[in-house]
């Protein structure tokens, strides 16, 4: 991963609470607008995932995980080009997240959580609970490189 440098400029400041078992992503916003993260938990605890997007990269298809929590303090700084997500861990978790570029619905994607193609190893020995927007994740190829429809076609009952 990447350290924060001097030339990073954060705009917008994020707030999400979800219960045990919620697994929010793996989103990421294509240009013009992509977005750098630096997240923390600052409520219970959450493993935290960001998969590196860029296709030239030597890294491609990629993953980095990390237990935060409100204990350890720990922040992840995410640069543009990676795909975030994370799974609650705890009860309830509050996950703070700095932006380097506002949301824009026009440019945002979806990887589905379980691609197999990156083969995240989730700390987790349960279905986790999706959003609609995230159940219709796309494969990691298919989010980079193709077309992302933003409307679920089956919603979850």
């Amino acid at each position: 991963m990447e350290k924060i440098t001097d030339n990073v400029r954060f705009v917008q400041d994020n707030h999400s609470r979800s219960a045990f078992g919620v697994l929010r992503g793996l989103h990421f916003q294509t240009s013009p607008h992509p977005q750098g993260k630096l997240v923390r938990a600052t409520v219970g605890r959450v493993f935290d995932v960001a998969v590196d997007i860029r296709p030239e990269s030597k890294t491609y298809g990629e993953w980095v995980g990390e237990e935060l929590s409100a204990e350890n303090c720990k922040q992840l700084w995410i640069p543009a080009g990676f795909a975030h997500g994370f799974v609650v861990l705890s009860e309830t978790a509050e996950v703070q997240y700095k932006t380097t570029d506002f949301w824009a619905a026009q440019c945002e994607r979806c990887i589905r959580w379980d691609d197999p193609s990156i083969g995240i190893e989730w700390p987790i020995d349960f279905e986790p609970i999706t959003s609609p927007k995230d159940a219709i994740g796309l494969s990691l190829h298919d989010a980079v490189f193709g077309t992302q429809e933003t409307t679920p076609k089956r919603v979850a009952a």
